[in-house]
């Protein structure tokens, strides 16, 4: 199986529940070869963050102990805030990261797994809000890899039919395609959001197939999987049916990182 290049551990990420042992057996039990630990940096929350230094000794140990089961790659999930991006250029250059994942958590400076309020809005403000916040950040910020998730605020959405889709927020999409492009960075398909819509049996579980193709057409090359596990059972979850969704786009490659340069996998 291709990589799986979004996961966190118990060991530095706060809402995780798997150790790396467990990480290291299901991997193997699943096939997947490669496989990346993207633990929470969450700026701003001082809860949600870890030492770095002591992340990267572990991931020595980690990585010795690994050989014989799965290729682990070091990699950090950064939360963004404006106020603080600039950080995330100095913190990312401070360890020898494979790849380094940006996202929005945040609506309104609260995290939306708790701030169900911001639902009340109407939809499409909403959802281009947000994405445009990706796209300040995929601006500001130089020093990553991939945007992580930009469904994230699909997945407690209690409006009607909650999916994103690009003709919510076109020119929104628009902007932050733009800037990824430019700086050839990678978009995330996260099918930890493929399974948060599932198991709420939303119809239109898939990602907007409207969002890629455009990503695409305005030349957009690198999409990668993450399953954004933070549990050892969800691991390379629903990624058979999301490459097989892929190959119907037109997809014939997805990328992990390998010390900050973008590897191609056929699918």
């Amino acid at each position: 199986m291709v990589a799986d290049t979004h996961n966190h551990t118990c060991h530095f990420s706060f809402d995780a529940e798997m150790s790396i042992y467990e990480l290291m057996t299901s991997a193997k039990e699943k096939g997947i070869s490669n496989i990346a630990i993207t633990e929470h940096y969450e700026l701003g929350f001082d809860d949600q963050l870890f030492d770095i230094d002591q992340y990267s000794k572990a991931f020595v140990t980690w990585k010795d102990l690994s050989k014989d089961k799965v290729k682990l790659l070091m990699g950090v999930e950064f939360g963004y805030q404006k106020h603080l991006a600039k950080e995330v250029d100095v913190l990312a250059k401070t360890a020898p990261f494979d790849q380094i994942i940006l996202s929005n958590h945040l609506v309104d400076g609260q995290d939306i797994y708790y701030y169900r309020d911001c639902y009340k809005r109407p939809k499409n403000e909403l959802y281009g809000e947000y994405i445009d916040v990706m796209a300040e950040m995929a601006d500001i910020c130089n020093e990553y890899d991939i945007i992580g998730h930009y469904d994230y605020i699909n997945r407690y959405s209690n409006h009607r039919n909650s999916q994103i889709f690009y003709e919510d927020c076109p020119k929104s999409f628009d902007r932050l395609f733009e800037v990824m492009i430019a700086k050839n960075k990678c978009l995330e398909i996260n099918t930890r959001s493929i399974h948060k819509m599932k198991q709420r049996k939303i119809k239109e579980y898939m990602p907007d197939k409207a969002v890629i193709k455009r990503y695409m057409d305005m030349g957009g090359k690198m999409i990668s999987l993450g399953s954004d596990s933070h549990t050892p059972n969800t691991l390379g979850i629903h990624f058979e049916e999301t490459i097989d969704y892929l190959k119907e786009l037109g997809i014939n490659e997805v990328y992990h990182f390998e010390n900050r340069k973008p590897v191609a996998e056929t699918i």
